[in-house]
């Protein structure tokens, strides 16, 4: 059996492994698999001692038994069209720019096959998205987060896929994010330069690393400032790295206000109105919006401008930091 096949002879069991759970020794032999999958295979009736399929994870390996582990092929559900509303900003026979709000996903993914962006585009384009980010990804050249609110261009059609892709892959696309973060960078503008890559001490976060990751470089300027509190950042993206700002700005100590994931205990410890207290430190997303978007049209050569109004949730919040530090002068 060949690991192309995806079906794994796994050597004898050792006499020290005797008595070890089936998913134990099955995380010693596949490391590369995750112990949560291994044990949905288990169940699943995908592992099997000579012609037994077993499917209990803490059935009792034995000296000298040898077992065979298939890896079914990844079932990706096909997108399907969602009659979704959407913020279209432009549209065009070779692309479309959407003003995507915060807690839509870009593309389907595991947790989340329905209620995306993709969703809402077949819907939209019908048949004239493009193919070349595959099934799941039609048209999509780029991504922000799920909380994250703003711009995207999404790609009608191949020629505008290839030459908006090529734009991105060379750095020339314009992209302006505003962002609200605790405390007040010092300098007030600057660059943050620092390769990016998965933290080391937590597999779901992104971090600077010093070795590996991908450069990354982040331009910012604080807009606004309010107290001791908090700032409004204008950042621009040198690069596109997932999680950029957030991780450059956290690493600098002023991480997006409801950031949960690199908030670093950055609720405000300032005496505050309690209005204004409770929607800094409860705000439920991080507070970023991907403000402006310009590129070259990919068909007709002309630079496209696209500019987006923060939100309604970031400028109410906005507003509040605003009346706050016009308390504070007077």
């Amino acid at each position: 059996m060949t690991r192309e096949d995806k079906t794994f002879l796994l050597p004898e069991v050792e006499a020290v492994q005797n008595n070890m759970r089936l998913d134990k020794f099955l995380v010693l032999n596949l490391p590369e698999i995750s112990r949560a999958r291994l044990q949905k295979l288990i169940t699943g009736g995908y592992v099997a001692l000579d012609e037994t399929l077993l499917i209990d994870n803490a059935h009792k390996v034995k000296t000298g038994d040898a077992y065979v582990v298939t890896i079914p092929p990844a079932e990706e559900a096909e997108p399907q069209p969602e009659n979704i509303d959407l913020n279209i900003v432009y549209e065009d026979a070779d692309l479309l720019v959407v003003n995507k709000p915060s807690g839509m996903t870009v593309h389907p993914a595991a947790g989340a096959w329905h209620g995306t962006l993709v969703n809402a585009l077949l819907y939209h384009c019908a048949d004239s998205l493009s193919g070349i980010g595959g099934v799941k990804r039609p048209g999509i050249v780029h991504r922000i987060d799920k909380d994250t609110s703003g711009l995207l261009v999404v790609a009608k059609n191949d020629l505008a896929h290839q030459n908006l892709s090529e734009q991105f892959a060379a750095h020339s696309i314009e992209r302006t994010y505003y962002a609200l973060v605790y405390g007040v960078p010092n300098p007030l503008n600057g660059t943050i330069v620092g390769n990016i890559g998965r933290s080391s001490f937590d597999r779901k976060k992104m971090a600077i690393v010093e070795s590996g990751g991908k450069p990354a470089i982040t331009h910012y300027q604080t807009r606004q400032i309010f107290g001791r509190v908090a700032a409004l950042v204008q950042c621009n993206l040198e690069t596109g790295r997932t999680h950029q700002i957030r991780v450059h700005l956290s690493s600098k100590g002023h991480a997006l206000i409801g950031d949960q994931v690199y908030v670093k205990n950055k609720k405000s410890e300032i005496m505050l109105p309690t209005n204004i207290k409770t929607a800094v430190n409860n705000f439920p997303r991080q507070a970023l919006h991907a403000k402006s978007l310009g590129f070259i049209h990919p068909r007709t050569g002309q630079l496209m401008q696209f500019d987006s109004d923060l939100p309604n949730d970031l400028q109410n919040l906005l507003s509040l930091l605003q009346a706050f530090a016009a308390s504070e002068v007077s």
